[in-house]
């Protein structure tokens, strides 16, 4: 169980996180402006957006997986959007990760952004500083901790990734196969239990470190409160 890890290990875990990296970059700028959006603004049907936000935490992952497959990959189409390659492609398995990790950061930004003292905002907006200017230097500082919470648990998310990976871009070695698919890869070969063991280990000490960096953000969001000023 010690041993040092195989070629295939190594893959599978540096696959798992290049596609975790790939997953934030696409949905911390929509998750950031969709949850200060619902979160700030009152337009009808707000509610309903952040309910459809929500989806991917309640969904099954087979069935988000297979969405994602009908949407880029319909009968008959090649999987690419704009020639970029989604379906049966690391791209895709970023794409798949980022949906099932982008509710919480959503929930979290939302809640951060929702702490923020309104008063804060109408004294700046009150001496003529700009929607931009207000979000920059009053609204973010605030709320950044919970935001990158946020980043941590949508990261772990990602990382872990199983089902809606596997019903979009299958699992190809070197391609798609991230560490929770090679674990089930293994677990399908004979003797393969000791090497899918250690994954998990190795699996189970990411995530747990995600977690405790997650949950002490959220600590000092909770202490800070959402009166203290801001330091800009």
């Amino acid at each position: 169980m010690f041993a040092p890890l195989s070629a295939f290990e190594w893959e599978a875990l540096l696959l798992s996180l290049d596609v975790s990296w790939r997953a934030l970059l696409l949905i911390i700028a929509p998750a950031i402006g969709l949850a200060y959006l619902c979160a700030r603004c009152r337009f009808p049907g707000r509610g309903l957006l952040r309910a459809v936000l929500l989806m991917p935490l309640v969904m099954p992952p087979v069935v988000l997986g297979y969405t994602l497959l009908v949407i880029f990959a319909p009968a008959g189409g090649d999987g690419a959007v704009l020639g970029i390659p989604v379906a049966f492609h690391r791209n895709g398995a970023a794409l798949a990760a980022g949906v099932a990790g982008f509710p919480l950061l959503f929930r979290s930004a939302h809640s951060a952004f929702e702490m923020v003292d309104a008063r804060y905002i109408e004294a700046a907006r009150s001496l003529g500083a700009s929607p931009w200017h207000v979000f920059r230097s009053i609204v973010l500082p605030l709320s950044l901790p919970g935001i990158l919470g946020g980043l941590l648990l949508a990261a772990g998310r990602s990382f872990g990734e199983f089902g809606a990976t596997i019903s979009f871009v299958a699992s190809i070695p070197g391609e798609t196969q991230t560490l929770p698919l090679a674990i089930y890869t293994l677990l399908q070969q004979p003797g393969g239990e000791t090497d899918a063991l250690r994954l998990a280990i190795i699996s189970l000490i990411i995530s747990l470190g995600t977690l405790w960096a997650g949950e002490a953000l959220a600590r000092r969001v909770a202490k800070r409160g959402p009166g203290e000023e801001s330091t800009v």
